[in-house]
């Protein structure tokens, strides 16, 4: 054994590592997220299907172009634990992990080709000093490493600080995310394709909100993408 081994040995006693998605202990190889837990995420596969369910999510509401998840979030489960330490625990890691497995998903994905900028859903400034980051655009960061997608987020920004979405019904929701969002710099983003990011898919009202605000733009193409959408 390398002193390299040993003390790698010495930081895991004091300092375990653990998967961020089933708790349990990394191996010296692994990062993250373990390699079971890897290969056993629920996987959506939407990203190879226009209509899928969460794409029909909007039907009627936002004329988008595509929309996928890339997990399926359950209550209890693995990515949900993901998905808390991503925005609770401040595990940035664990979103990036999340971006990676999205941006892998729709590296080679029909509906997704083409796409000019990774815009994430933006946080009121005082939520993210709060928070210390936005967890949407660590996602983003994710799907620009596996893909090279140019991160926009200077192009939409939160103007009106709300309280969180998570106890709220879906009305509630809609009224809680309705004109809380700006665009800037829209000359740059006339013609494009944008992939609006977000971590989970319940409702849809934020993913909403945002495109409502993009859609005028003249030419615009605008698409949609989680890490994990609500139900199995």
């Amino acid at each position: 054994m390398t002193i390299h081994d040993w003390l790698h040995c010495i930081i895991d006693l004091f300092y375990p590592r653990v998967c961020a998605a089933c708790g349990n202990s990394l191996l010296k190889d692994e990062t993250t997220v373990c390699t079971t837990c890897r290969f056993t995420l629920p996987r959506t596969g939407y990203e190879l299907h226009a209509d899928n369910p969460v794409a029909q999510t909007f039907y009627g509401r936002v004329p988008f172009h595509a929309v996928t998840s890339c997990f399926f979030f359950a209550k209890s489960g693995k990515v949900q634990r993901l998905i808390h330490e991503l925005k609770y625990k401040g595990d940035k890691e664990a979103g990036l992990f999340l971006g990676q497995q999205l941006g892998e998903s729709i590296k080679d994905a029909p509906l997704f080709q083409g796409v000019d900028y990774l815009i994430p859903v933006p946080l009121h400034p005082k939520r993210e000093k709060q928070r210390g980051y936005n967890q949407s655009l660590l996602i983003a960061q994710g799907i620009h490493e596996m893909t090279g997608i140019t991160i926009g987020d200077k192009y939409l920004v939160r103007t009106v600080y709300t309280s969180s979405q998570t106890k709220k019904s879906a009305e509630e929701r809609h009224k809680n995310v309705k004109d809380i969002f700006e665009v800037r710099f829209a000359d740059e983003l006339k013609g494009k394709h944008v992939l609006l990011i977000d971590d989970v898919l319940t409702t849809g009202a934020t993913l909403e909100s945002c495109a409502h605000q993009l859609e005028n733009i003249p030419g615009i193409t605008i698409s949609a993408a989680t890490a994990a959408c609500a139900g199995n």
